[in-house]
Formats: C-alpha cells, sequence, structure tokens
C-alpha cells in the first residue's frame, strides 16, 4: 500500500483525532464452586483489560485485574463484570494502582458490576486509584445479592502523589455506589468532587487537608464488626469513621497520604474479615 499523505486532509478536527487514539477494555468473569474449590467458568477480555489467576488453590479464587495501557486518561471506557455463582468464593484485586491521567475534557469512564449468587462470596479490593491535576474520572460501582451472599467492597482513592510533589489543583471525581440484596436498594452513595478539587479537600466536612480517601462496605455487617475496627484506633495514621445498620457496615478513611491510607485500609480489612488481603498488596 502507497501511503500518500498530500492526499489526507491539511487539518483534521482534533476531537476526531483524540477519539480514535482513546482506549476501551472490558472483563466478564463468572466464578463458579466446584469439588476443588472455586474456578473461572466463563472469562472474556478485549481491549486492554486482562485477568489472571495466580493462585489457583484454595477455597477462596484468587483473580488479577492487569490495564496493559498503563493508565487511563479522558476519553477512556472500560467495564467490568464479576458474576459469583452460589456457593463460589473470589478475590478480586489489581496488579498496581490505577493512574487517571490529565483530560482535554471528556471524563475517563469505569463501570464496575458484580453479582454474588447464595452462600457466595466476593471480596472487590482493588489497589488504590491515583488521579493526576485536571484529570475527569466518572466511576460506577453497582452490586446484586442474592439473599445468603456476602460482600466486602473497598475503593481508595488519591489525589496526587505527594511524593512526588505532586497535587491535584483542580478536576473532576464522581463516584457512584449503588448495592441490592434480593433485588432492594440498601446501599446507594455518590462522591462529587468537581472544579477546585484541592480547596475542596481542604475543608473539615470534606477532608480536612488530607489527600488520601477510602470507603469500605462489608455485607453482613454487624455491631460486633464495628467494635473490631474501633478496637484498632490508636493504630490509625488517619481518620476513621465506622457504623453498621440494616445488616452492613460501612466505613471511611481519611488520611494525610497514600501511604498513610493504605496502612488504616490494611487494617480496617483485616478486622472486618471475610477475606484475606490480596498478596499484592504486600509487595
Amino acid at each position: 500500500m502507497i501511503f500518500d499523505a498530500m492526499s489526507m486532509p491539511a487539518t483534521q478536527p482534533r476531537d476526531d483525532v483524540f477519539a480514535a487514539n482513546r482506549a476501551t477494555g472490558r472483563i466478564a468473569l463468572r466464578v463458579a464452586a466446584g469439588s476443588g474449590g472455586s474456578r473461572p467458568v466463563r472469562v472474556h477480555e478485549s481491549g486492554s483489560l486482562r485477568v489472571r489467576f495466580p493462585h489457583r488453590d484454595g477455597e477462596v479464587l484468587d483473580a488479577v485485574i492487569v490495564n496493559t495501557g498503563g493508565g487511563m486518561t479522558g476519553g477512556d471506557r472500560f467495564s467490568l463484570d464479576i458474576d459469583v455463582a452460589a456457593g463460589a468464593r473470589v478475590s478480586v484485586t489489581t496488579a498496581a494502582a490505577e493512574k487517571i491521567y490529565r483530560s482535554l475534557g471528556p471524563d475517563t469512564e469505569l463501570d464496575v458490576n458484580l453479582a454474588v449468587g447464595s452462600g457466595g462470596m466476593l471480596a472487590w479490593l482493588p489497589q488504590e486509584t491515583i488521579l493526576f491535576d485536571r484529570s475527569r474520572l466518572r466511576r460506577r460501582i453497582a452490586a446484586d445479592l442474592t439473599a445468603g451472599a456476602s460482600l466486602l467492597l473497598a475503593e481508595a482513592s488519591i489525589f496526587g502523589r505527594s511524593a512526588m510533589g505532586e497535587s491535584v489543583v483542580s478536576g473532576c471525581f464522581l463516584d457512584s455506589w449503588r448495592i441490592r440484596v434480593g433485588g432492594a436498594l440498601v446501599f446507594a452513595d455518590a462522591i462529587r468532587l468537581d472544579g477546585g478539587i484541592a480547596q475542596s479537600l481542604t475543608e473539615r466536612a470534606v477532608a480536612a487537608g488530607g489527600v488520601a480517601v477510602a470507603s469500605v462496605v462489608k455485607i453482613p455487617g454487624t455491631e460486633e464488626v464495628v467494635a473490631a475496627v474501633r478496637a484498632s484506633q490508636q493504630d490509625f495514621a488517619g481518620e476513621v469513621g465506622v457504623s453498621a445498620w440494616n445488616g452492613f457496615a460501612a466505613v471511611r478513611c481519611v488520611a494525610a497520604d497514600g501511604a498513610a491510607l493504605r496502612h488504616d485500609l490494611a487494617r480496617v480489612l483485616t478486622a472486618l474479615g471475610g477475606a484475606p488481603l490480596p498478596r499484592l498488596w504486600m509487595n
């Protein structure tokens, strides 16, 4: 094929060029219980997303999500669908912290859909999401549990790498969670930081100057679980709040930086129980 540069338009709309270079990715994973433990029975991968199973021995299947694109930016679209059949048990994490880079305008979109059958257990424990200045992330997490299912759901977000002298002055972070049990909505939560993120984070009701936040939900969750988290209060590097109602427990963490947040989040998850910390968290 002969390429004739002179035949190409002198200019091409920037939006068209931008859209043509955006990344997409999808994972659809179904895990079922068997005599030898939980096993993947359906794996679909497309775009830059992959899922690997480094440790298949044992009752809980370890699944590791890999983004071969090395990060996300405005206009990228990714979706993850995890279906845990009745009695199956799976722990999902990521190979590394996910980075959300500066956007020229469009949002980075991430849709996570989780389903857990009766007697099944899903621990959704990705490593941190690191947002850069002028990034735009729209994340939607939907979990649908059958009665008798268990869920441990944690997400940590860091606004700028403090150790690198970076900060997030402006951008957009939209994080929406919806959890249903037996078809009934039991938990709905949304975080919206839009515009001057650095200024918002200084507010006492937001992060009181911290740049690292995390949310955790455990189903089922009881007052005993709450007491276990509060028993570690003296060990936390940042602020941690926990409560339980209507059969689930919710935790919020705020810290001065990513290292302090991981320290606290590891202790919270250990106290909550339900699943061991992913081995990649220990590296």
